[in-house]
């Protein structure tokens, strides 16, 4: 029998209702899982940082089984063929970031790690048979590559991300840009040379550009923008003459900017960024996005010929098409302290498009990628154990900090917030060492040592050879 065959009627158990027990440690049972001819196989839909660093650890470990394992294999499913790290998606829109740093190949990782690799979007979840479906998938012309298709697993890890929270407020979706993808961060940037191409030709003064949200991804977008902006109008000739060539509006609902920091870091980013001539309104909720403005809660007119939402995050629509997967008002898939859905033990999810409370009257694990690569690293033992019916005990999360960047050569925020006092805060170059240095690592996990150190060194030279702003 092939690996993906039916076994006979007489040879498959029926799962139970839940696959671990309430006590502590949490036992994972095989007893649980479908029974076949061919090896396990373990599907992660979603190579983000959680999912990634999760196909590359079960792969390793899986090439190279112990001795009375369960033969088992890692497919891994995403909607592109390049890994991007997400953090840095502000600098991919403001045209900053260099080929060295712009992503890595799925299948060239599945080679050197031992799992595999699939291309597709998830469509929609068949629990009952153990079969997600994917959608169809076209070329850039629209000529089908590949139909409808289905794809079974015996262990499924939902790791899809998440999506800009729009809060149903009128013209976001017709008028407002988001960075929840490569791609979206590339259209922004094509928009962005052509407004200051605009400028420059028609003579027409500064650009003007709103950010809706100033969690970490409104303030890292308008510090790297006024950097970019001004790099791009120091190359012409009319825009190089405005006293300040963007003006930029950041709106924030909130009382002040990147909530999740100490109220003092937040008081510094927002020095920062009015010493930088951006414009920033808290307090204030947008209410309308239009063409060429957005309106306030007070009807307020602000100009923009460029409005971005990062206001706020919730799971993508699919999630509501996975076969009655329990959700919270936010669409992300309701998790245990094991990561396993609460409807489902056979079905994981991990990452932003997960709500997983650890422990009772602990707050949800913070939707940030520092939180995914922990889920990822525990995920990996767990599912070894898994297998092997071994105990584990429950996810927990450890906070260590969070930093924001400010442009090419500052950043500020707090370290280690296990120790007294709350932690250890950073500014300036070391924070943007400290920064940097959780890409560096990402990295090492993904490619080693001695292959990440090279690309860094392809990483200086880009540089100091190449322009500060991509122009196309």
């Amino acid at each position: 029998m092939n690996a993906r065959q039916t076994p006979s009627s007489g040879d498959r158990r029926s799962p139970p209702s839940s696959g671990f027990s309430d006590s502590r440690p949490a036992l994972f049972s095989t007893a649980a899982l479908r029974e076949h001819g061919g090896p396990h196989r373990i599907v992660i839909v979603g190579g983000g940082a959680g999912g990634l660093e999760l196909a590359v650890h079960l792969g390793e470990a899986l090439r190279k089984p112990r001795r009375g394992d369960v033969p088992a294999e890692v497919l891994l499913i995403d909607s592109a063929l390049t890994h991007v790290w997400k953090p840095w998606l502000h600098e991919m829109a403001a045209g900053t970031l260099s080929g060295h740093d712009s992503g890595v190949e799925f299948l060239q990782l599945a080679r050197r790690h031992g799992f595999r690799f699939h291309l597709g979007t998830l469509e929609s979840l068949d629990r009952g048979r153990h079969e997600l479906w994917l959608s169809p998938l076209d070329d850039d012309e629209g000529q089908e590559i590949a139909p409808r298709r289905a794809v079974a697993y015996d262990t499924l890890v939902v790791a899809v991300g998440s999506i800009v929270n729009d809060f149903r407020t009128p013209g976001v979706a017709e008028h407002a840009l988001r960075l929840d993808s490569a791609a979206d961060a590339m259209r922004f940037h094509r928009l962005l040379l052509a407004e200051c191409a605009r400028a420059e030709v028609q003579s027409r003064g500064p650009v003007e550009v709103a950010i809706v949200g100033g969690g970490a991804t409104g303030v890292e977008l308008s510090a790297e923008l006024v950097e970019s902006v001004r790099a791009i109008a120091g190359l012409g000739t009319e825009l190089r003459q405005e006293a300040q060539p963007m003006r930029l509006h950041l709106i924030e609902s909130g009382p002040r900017l990147v909530g999740a920091l100490p109220e003092d870091i937040s008081r510094a980013v927002q020095a920062d960024l009015e010493a930088r001539g951006v414009e920033v309104l808290t307090g204030r909720r947008v209410t309308e996005v239009a063409p060429g403005h957005v309106v306030l809660d007070d009807h307020e007119i602000v100009p923009a010929a460029l409005t971005v939402w990062a206001a706020g995050i919730r799971g993508p629509a699919v999630l509501e098409r996975l076969d009655g997967l329990e959700l919270n008002r936010s669409r992300q898939l309701l998790v245990r302290d094991t990561l396993q859905t609460t409807r489902d033990a056979d079905v994981f999810a991990m990452g932003d498009c997960a709500s997983c409370v650890p422990e009772a009257g602990a707050p949800p694990v913070p939707p940030r990628a520092q939180a995914a690569q922990q889920e990822a690293r525990y995920l990996s033992q767990a599912l070894l154990k898994r297998l092997r019916a071994h105990p584990v005990e429950g996810f927990r999360f450890h906070d260590r900090g969070a930093l924001v960047s400010l442009g090419s050569r500052d950043a500020i925020g707090r370290l280690a917030a296990r120790l007294p006092g709350g932690g250890m805060r950073l500014q300036g170059l070391l924070a943007r060492w400290a920064y940097w240095s959780v890409h560096h690592a990402h990295m090492v996990r993904l490619q080693g040592a001695l292959r990440t150190a090279v690309d860094q060194i392809g990483h200086w030279i880009d540089r100091r050879t190449q322009p500060r702003v991509k122009l196309h």
